[in-house]
């Protein structure tokens, strides 16, 4: 197809180009890695959402910044694989199951478990993964050929085979510790699904012992669980206890006698000193107990009900019971003062949002601590990057301070636990391709969903076997990803990548972006109403816009805000370069053909070639090194400033005249060259307009810009930059003046031999007239003098008022660098860069006023 054939619409419309261009991508498999290829590979796999999520804002950072990556990657001659997939989120997915069922009257127990585990697959053939659709309409250029879900039969081989292999290396126990537990979900939960809020609570004194006894008193915030104390302690150099470590106190209302013990992690300054130890309620209390070898008594069953204290408090929700125990306590005489307000932090169910309960429990651990050492000494002999390196020390702040990871959890939706009881007490860990043995009882519970994602490096990729894939993409090149669980997902995908895939790293560099706040800096929540839904945006300014907004305000590591103008804002971008674009294939711009040799060219096409390999060269660097944000600006700086506001202006007088031949080559190659380095970040809009531009197939398969430093050319861009100065200022002359834009006036400049090549492109852009005239106003702006006759145009007291203000200025800021220079303190302690920076000041403000004053002189009487 000829370029005379192919023309863009007059106006940009993004719903218009989105869907069919993606369904252009994905059938023609541009998206889809080759194991087999002798390209050098560069893997991303997506940190997998939700089966039950939706796109959020966070997402929709966090999967732009990868497709940046990726698309560039492909671009550069890469095998890029982005590898997709979701993971079975597994106390999200079985809450909206047991909803459903709750609407219906019915329970999980109503089905049974092999039932139930029917009905969640089944609402996530039918309902799961809307996201991922969701991440299509966002342009991720993923290879949806290998989506994975954490579920999937190769998958499940993967968590099997690791559970297996980490058992028999001792890292795998059964114990009892305090646990994390949710009396809603029934569940225990890791600490990742735990989100800490700072609550205003109560601090009650409470005095144990009776009269004529030992007593002693402590400071709470959680009364109700004394019935379950195991001891009182106190620090061992507090004077105050001395005499009574070693004694036996009361515990009221269950008549049991406890210890009082000293132990270093009793803070004297806190309440009373002295607290109590709740061992199987409490892990400081848990740590001390087993120190002290302090017994540890469950009193609340599993949905937060007091229970076999053999009290009047048995069959109380814990939060009644807690009102109870202090209203009691004072009748009894027992609280040493009332309650005091006390604003701490507790751990909520991050599904349900129910406070958590520690809780002593039987359960399945990992002994992380040979994992997290491997995983700590990956970053820091270099085997694994940080980006930025600042973070470094928030990643070992993790990892070097890991406890043992529970990973069971009492669900029955999930990977259930490779473990088999037989009838006599024996304990089988039944690996990926073992038989289960006969008359033995499976283990009821299933693992931490977070078992399952920290293999998802390797296991999506064919692990346990030796797959193609596996050979050629792993390790992954780079895990993007926000800071904020980079403990929670990043380190333990470290802990597994290294213990299963023989000491080789999951990925070579971790990448971190920070949150996406307000426009306020807030952070986004629905109690506050200032959430952003990512889709509403797509479909009012366009998944460009969007990815452009977000990607321009990425910084390694830093939040950024969002507000919905800058999205329209990016939208006007793109409307801009649509625009370009178009008057650029009317005025006859191509790519066909060679470049015309420079010294062929004008010194606006030189400025142009050289501004363009710059910042190729710029952004290319920029995005190497995940500074996404400064990348976008040097890109929205060169399109709109360089190209469409300069360049396109200076280059009209020749488009006009018809004698544009190498402008029109010119102005085709940059734009052929731009719409390139722009398309990893706003890949519809890019595509559009490079296809029809040029004819070619698809920018996702084109080649990635390479700067040209023979077209860099400093000299001349200096030039263009005084000539820039010279229009900034005549065109602000003009206005001042009130002369129409349109209207043209007589005018000439007076300038160094080197402007002469541009003067007549300038007297274009400025709509002066060449013509013989006597000056009735002038401007000095540097080097360049400019001529005017206003006779009967301009507003001569307007111009005065105008340089008289100017003026005044001028001479304000040469009496500040007066008096700095003159001050010998100031001069003494100055800086030597700051002194020479006044000084030229001086001599550039002295300039002025000369050159105002001259001005002034030269205007009309009237």
């Amino acid at each position: 197809m000829s370029q005379s054939d192919r023309e863009l619409a007059s106006t940009f419309v993004p719903a218009d180009i989105e869907a069919p261009l993606y369904e252009k991508w994905v059938k023609a498999g541009y998206f889809t890695a080759d194991a087999k290829s002798d390209k050098p590979p560069y893997t991303i796999v997506i940190p997998p959402p939700n089966v039950t999520g939706v796109l959020h804002i966070g997402h929709a950072l966090d999967h732009t910044l990868q497709d940046v990556l990726i698309r560039m990657k492909r671009m550069k001659g890469f095998e890029a694989l982005w590898l997709p997939g979701m993971d079975h989120a597994g106390i999200a997915t079985q809450n909206v199951v047991e909803k459903q069922l709750a609407a219906d009257g019915k329970s999980r127990h109503d089905l049974g478990r092999e039932e139930f585990v029917k009905k969640v697959w089944k609402w996530k053939a039918e309902s799961g993964g809307a996201i991922l659709d969701q991440m299509k309409r966002l342009g991720d250029s993923a290879d949806w050929s290998r989506e994975a879900f954490t579920m999937d039969e190769n998958l499940s081989k993967a968590v099997l085979t690791i559970f297996k292999k980490l058992y028999d290396a001792d890292l795998i126990y059964r114990a009892e510790r305090i646990i994390n537990w949710c009396p809603r979900c029934l569940t225990a939960l890791s600490d990742i699904e735990v989100e800490h809020q700072d609550i205003d609570g109560e601090f009650v004194q409470i005095t144990y012992g009776d009269p004529g006894e030992t007593q002693i008193s402590i400071a709470t915030t959680r009364p109700e669980t004394m019935l379950g104390d195991g001891a009182v302690a106190v620090n061992p150099d507090d004077p105050r206890y001395k005499d009574l470590v070693g004694k036996q106190v009361k515990l009221p209302y269950v008549n049991r006698m406890i210890p009082i013990i000293a132990d270093e992690l009793v803070d004297p300054e806190f309440g009373t000193g002295a607290v109590k130890v709740t061992a199987a309620h409490d892990p400081n209390d848990f740590e001390m107990a087993m120190r002290h070898n302090i017994p540890m008594v469950v009193i609340m069953n599993e949905h937060g009900v007091m229970s076999g204290t053999n009290t009047q408090f048995d069959g109380m929700d814990r939060f009644a019971a807690r009102k109870a125990v202090v209203e009691q306590l004072r009748a009894d005489g027992r609280i040493g003062w009332e309650k005091r307000p006390y604003s701490h932090s507790v751990g909520h169910c991050q599904r349900c949002a129910t406070i958590v309960e520690p809780r002593l429990s039987l359960q399945w651990f990992v002994k992380v601590a040979p994992l997290a050492k491997a995983a700590a000494d990956a970053v820091r002999d270099g085997r694994v990057k940080i980006e930025p390196k600042e973070m470094e020390p928030r990643y070992f702040e993790w990892v070097d301070n890991m406890h043992d990871w529970c990973i069971s959890r009492q669900l029955w939706w999930g990977h259930r636990i490779p473990v088999w009881y037989g009838p006599n007490g024996e304990v089988v860990v039944v690996g990926a391709d073992e038989k289960t043995p006969s008359g033995y009882t499976q283990d009821p519970d299933v693992l931490d969903t977070w078992f399952s994602s920290a293999l998802w490096p390797f296991s999506t990729l064919g692990w346990p076997a030796e797959s193609d894939d596996l050979k050629k993409f792993y390790p992954t090149s780079v895990l993007v990803t926000g800071y904020d669980i980079l403990f929670f997902w990043v380190a333990r995908m470290m802990l597994f990548g290294l213990f299963a895939m023989d000491g080789k790293q999951p990925f070579h560099t971790i990448a971190l972006h920070g949150l996406v706040r307000d426009q306020f800096g807030k952070k986004m929540s629905k109690s506050r109403g200032n959430t952003i839904d990512p889709i509403e945006f797509m479909d009012k300014y366009g998944a460009d816009a969007l990815r452009f907004t977000l990607a321009r305000g990425a910084n390694p590591g830093k939040d950024q805000a969002l507000a919905e103008d800058w999205v329209g804002g990016s939208r006007n971008f793109a409307t801009k370069l649509w625009n370009a674009t178009r008057f650029a294939m009317i005025n006859g711009a191509t790519t066909q053909g060679e470049l015309p040799v420079t010294a062929s060219l004008n010194g606006i096409d030189k400025w142009i070639l050289s501004r363009l390999s710059e910042t190729i060269s710029e952004v290319d660097g920029l995005l190497e090194s995940y500074e996404f944000a400064r990348a976008c600006d040097r890109i929205y700086h060169f399109a709109w400033d360089d190209l469409c506001d300069w360049y396109l202006e200076l280059s009209k007088e020749s488009f006009a005249s018809g004698d544009a031949k190498n402008s029109q080559r010119v102005l085709g190659h940059v734009l052929d060259q731009l719409l390139r380095l722009m398309h990893p970040v706003m890949p519809f809009l890019t595509e559009q307009l490079w296809t029809t531009l040029t004819g070619g197939e698809s920018l996702v398969i084109a080649q990635w810009p390479i700067a040209n430093p023979s077209h860099i050319d400093k000299k001349n861009e200096k030039i263009i930059i005084s000539i820039q100065e010279v229009i900034t200022e005549v065109r602000r002359f003009r206005n001042d003046q009130g002369i129409k834009t349109s209207a043209k006036i007589p005018g000439r400049f007076i300038a160094p031999a080197e402007f002469a090549p541009y003067e007549s492109a300038m007297r274009f852009v400025l709509k002066l007239e060449a013509s013989e005239f006597t000056p009735s106003a002038n401007l000095q702006i540097g080097l360049v003098k400019a001529e005017f006759d206003l006779t009967g145009t301009i507003d001569v007291t307007a111009e005065r008022a105008r340089l008289t203000k100017d003026l005044a200025t001028a001479k304000k800021d040469l009496e500040t660098a007066n008096v700095k220079l003159n001050n010998q303190g100031f001069m003494a302690k100055a800086p030597a860069e700051v002194v020479v920076e006044i000084k030229e000041r001086l001599t550039k403000t002295s300039a002025d006023i000369e050159r105002i004053t001259s001005q002034l002189n030269s205007l009309p009487a009237k």
